[in-house]
């Protein structure tokens, strides 16, 4: 995995907290984080299918705003901030069976001071589209 080294101690603070999330649950395995990419692998796999055994587009919409979130967290440099999602949206173009897996890489489109907004791509292994989002988030005073 590649962490951006200006980032490295803010990312370790959240890896360290250990925390069952909708991440770890969907097997999310981060390959490369920095404040203008975040890129990410995601297996198809029971906790990621729908009935007839392909990638359920919620998963990927997950993901998605996973590497949204954190990509516009990693942003933010006042520690009383946070960014958290507003709207998503997704347009699926290929479905992926049981068994492969998916790769999401995360740009921002807008960093701004009030809101972020981030564009996904999830791609097979070899490079075909399978989905893209664009999620926008609202960047908040933490509540204590």
């Amino acid at each position: 995995m590649h962490i951006e080294e200006e980032i490295r101690p803010k990312i370790e603070k959240m890896f360290s907290l250990k925390q069952k999330t909708m991440g770890s649950a969907l097997g999310i395995e981060y390959l490369h984080i920095s404040r203008t990419e975040m890129r990410a692998a995601m297996p198809v796999s029971e906790n990621t299918i729908q009935p007839f055994g392909i990638l359920h587009g919620g998963a990927s919409v997950a993901l998605a705003e996973t590497l949204a979130s954190i990509g516009a967290w990693l942003n933010l440099e006042d520690d009383s901030k946070s960014a958290v999602g507003l709207e998503i949206n997704a347009n699926h173009i290929r479905s992926v069976k049981l068994g492969k897996k998916v790769i999401g890489i995360a740009k921002p489109i807008h960093r701004g001071a009030q809101t972020q907004v981030w564009e996904t791509r999830i791609e097979t292994e070899t490079g075909k589209l399978v989905a893209v989002s664009r999620c926008t988030l609202a960047v908040i005073n933490k509540k204590p």
